[in-house]
């Protein structure tokens, strides 16, 4: 969710299972008021506020500290989500999440597990051998903080790459939980819309796969057969913990619903 979505969680609310990670947005239209009042209403209708923390969006270390100090006297947040954020050079002193996460600050302010980023099928803008160090790296610090980790993962419609980056994470030796990230329900333009602003394969023959045709952008599109194949081939002990983050791009109640509708059925 955004800053703006408070209204959407509380209509979402009684859909949605107590105790749920809810990611809280970091844009730059926003304001530090507006993300921890988002933060704040995420625990007080019974869910686990995750915020964002944009590295190269804070302007300085003060800046940092005075959205840490404010979240954790109104939110009390346990668990943040480190990334680099947009910008292309930095507003102040954090080149990227690894930085933050080495400025030994998140602990100080309850934070006792911080997600980091993972990108399956690559990024557009960065070479996969920088992911991977970037990767190793913000795994290692963590580790050397004392503080518990995990990966949330961009969305895709490809099944085979996922399990590829599974089990080379694995064979790093990088054993953090990881939140495999599943688009909610969603037109299918708006979904490749996002997916050509983060480099996300979207093929005639993928799209298909995941279940719709690029031939007909009117309908919608969700997860089911994506989950259904990725549960078939999944293997723990090559692919280790893996959990679920849904991104709300058909809107927080239809993706709850969703979840509960495809649990559901799941559940016979």
């Amino acid at each position: 969710m955004t800053g703006k979505d408070v209204p959407a969680l509380e209509e979402a609310a009684p859909v949605i299972p107590p105790g749920t990670r809810i990611n809280v947005t970091f844009l730059g239209n926003e304001d530090l008021r507006m993300r921890v009042a988002a933060a704040t209403a995420v625990r007080r209708l019974g869910f686990v506020p995750v915020p964002h923390i944009s590295a190269r969006r804070l302007a300085s270390r003060q800046e940092l500290e005075e959205f840490l100090d404010a979240l954790a006297t109104e939110a009390a947040p346990k668990d943040v989500f480190a990334v680099a954020g947009d910008p292309a050079k930095p507003l102040g002193p954090f080149e990227d999440s690894y930085a933050l996460i080495r400025s030994g600050l998140l602990g100080n302010y309850g934070i006792e597990h911080v997600s980091i980023s993972g990108y399956p099928e690559g990024h557009p803008d960065i070479s996969d051998a920088t992911l991977w160090q970037a990767l190793t790296d913000k795994y290692a610090a963590l580790k050397d903080l004392g503080l518990e980790s995990s990966i949330i993962t961009q969305f895709g419609f490809d099944v085979d790459p996922v399990l590829s980056w599974l089990a080379e994470l694995r064979q790093r030796g990088i054993w953090a939980p990881v939140r495999l990230g599943v688009p909610g329900p969603a037109g299918v333009k708006r979904l490749l819309s996002y997916a050509r602003r983060f480099g996300v394969a979207s093929s005639a023959g993928i799209a298909h796969k995941y279940g719709f045709s690029l031939t007909n952008l009117l309908g919608t599109a969700g997860p089911d057969k994506f989950l259904h194949e990725f549960a078939r081939r999944y293997e723990a002990a090559g692919h280790g913990a893996v959990l679920l983050h849904f991104y709300t791009f058909g809107g927080l109640k239809a993706t709850a619903e969703w979840v509960r509708d495809f649990r559901q059925a799941a559940a016979g």
